[in-house]
């Protein structure tokens, strides 16, 4: 069966503050502890990891990720607090989205052709 998936993008200065990839992205730093290892694991170059967080951290009040410098044994990345934050309260906006709009996605799955 297909599905229908909502994508919610926070803009700002016309860039894509807050997405699903980017969403995806922090919570791939916070799992792995680097932007190589979570590009790595998402399929994604470094530069690009690199180049979407700089976005986000440019975009909001505060940094939504800081890195540590490499050395002995290399650097590092984390979400910060306010990261976490901003975080959840997008995922949040995503179930509340996709909870409202339910009986019409329900409708318009029933109106696709089948796989």
């Amino acid at each position: 069966m297909s599905s229908i998936h909502t994508k919610i993008q926070l803009m700002s200065n016309h860039q894509i503050a807050m997405g699903p990839g980017k969403a995806c992205l922090l919570e791939a730093i916070q799992l792995k502890g680097s932007i190589s290892a979570a590009a790595a694991s998402m399929g994604m170059s470094y530069k690009r990891a690199w180049d979407l967080v700089n976005i986000m951290n440019n975009s909001f009040n505060a940094p939504l990720v800081s890195t540590l410098i490499g050395g002995s044994k290399g650097g590092g990345a984390q979400v910060t607090a306010f990261g976490l934050q901003v975080l959840t309260q997008y995922r949040e906006v995503e179930l509340k989205a996709n909870a409202v709009i339910k009986d019409e996605i329900s409708a318009l799955q029933a109106m696709l052709a089948n796989d």
